[in-house]
């Protein structure tokens, strides 16, 4: 490898292009590229067996999802929240009038923490949008046990989470809907693209209305929807993803296999070990940087390895809830949420793709040890 080449922080999965090209073809032949076309429907069902769930819907991008659930469910008033995400999480409550509620996260997963939960709830609180954050899977169990307690729904951001499973069955189960991104950036994608995730055969049609303007048919429209469909185009690419990415998850498993033998032992360092029963995706590996032991603080780190062409990435900083349309809130302020500032100012996310090759691991490992 060239030293003067960068080491990108991701890199997408392409499908084989000659592959590609001869479904282009077979759209080409049936002049029916979107609109609930046939490589959509194959697209849908082929997901709902690999990610194990019942309904799925496919959607034009990762944050149309969000904001379609909160519409489903009717979710009004307060919403409880994570600040430690992408904003898109955050977003998809502003665009629907409710107001977020930023509640502290784990230190141990940098996920909504349960404990935290509960004090926050009010009297305006409709539902609870944690984020399974890197694809770690929240504590579903103790979140539903209060939303259950409260009369709370659950949409659950699992953006991160494509192919997660603990202990043999998907996480996406979990709650009263979860979406999914399938932007390039992530282990699976469709170019841009992303699907929500739903229980019952009844809420599904609703979704399928509401992501097409509301119609019901030629001349009915039931609902205020808007448009948010997948195309037929990228439904064909991302069924030919869908036949190579376990390769590519393996492949980023051994990446992360390698960045944790060269890093365990590296003082001020520390970052996130597999869990036992859970099935990861690799979609992150996120370091976490002690100034004080490591000698170096996370910016001086993340600099010199731009310097030498490794691009690593804040992921995330800054939190949601510093920025202009949030920091306001009386939940945004940094002495509610000091987990989270204190994971927002020192990490940075490693490479991580399925072709980063055993020259440019070395690399990225020389600028940390």
């Amino acid at each position: 490898m060239n030293n003067n080449q960068q080491i990108t922080v991701t890199s997408p999965l392409l499908p084989d292009l000659d592959e590609f090209h001869e479904l282009l073809k077979e759209i080409w032949n049936n002049k029916w590229i979107t609109n609930n076309g046939s490589f959509h429907c194959r697209l849908e069902a082929a997901l709902c067996e690999y990610l194990k769930v019942p309904y799925i819907s496919l959607f034009t991008n990762g944050t149309l999802p969000l904001i379609t659930a909160l519409q489903a469910l009717r979710i009004t008033g307060e919403v409880i929240t994570t600040p430690y995400s992408f904003v898109a999480t955050t977003h998809s409550l502003w665009w629907n009038g409710i107001k977020p509620v930023f509640v502290d996260i784990d230190p141990a997963t940098g996920n909504l923490d349960p404990d935290k939960i509960e004090a926050a709830i009010t009297s305006k609180t409709t539902a609870i949008m944690p984020v399974h954050v890197y694809g770690k899977p929240c504590d579903t169990k103790r979140i539903q046990e209060i939303a259950d307690k409260y009369g709370l729904k659950v949409i659950y951001d699992a953006a991160h989470a494509f192919g997660v499973e603990v202990n043999g069955k998907s996480i996406l189960n979990a709650g009263d809907m979860s979406t999914l991104s399938f932007h390039a950036t992530k282990v699976y994608n469709t170019i841009e693209g992303g699907a929500l995730v739903m229980h019952d055969e009844q809420t599904k049609k609703r979704i399928d209305y509401l992501k097409n303007f509301g119609f019901a048919g030629e001349t009915e429209v039931v609902a205020p929807g808007i448009n948010s469909k997948m195309d037929e185009v990228r439904a064909a690419y991302g069924l030919l993803n869908l036949k190579q990415v376990d390769r590519a998850i393996e492949a980023r498993h051994q990446v992360a296999i390698k960045y944790r033998e060269a890093l365990r032992n590296v003082e001020g360092i520390t970052f996130f070990d597999d869990i036992p029963g859970v099935k990861h995706n690799y979609s992150y590996f996120p370091i976490f940087v002690d100034a004080e032991k490591y000698g170096m603080t996370r910016d001086e780190l993340y600099f010199k390895m731009k310097e030498h062409n490794v691009l690593g990435r804040r992921y995330f900083y800054p939190l949601i809830s510093t920025f202009s349309t949030y920091r306001g809130l009386a939940s945004a302020h940094p002495d509610n949420l000091p987990e989270a500032v204190k994971m927002a100012e020192s990490v940075i996310c490693l490479p991580m793709y399925h072709t980063l090759n055993d020259v440019d691991i070395e690399k990225v490992i020389e600028q940390i040890v």
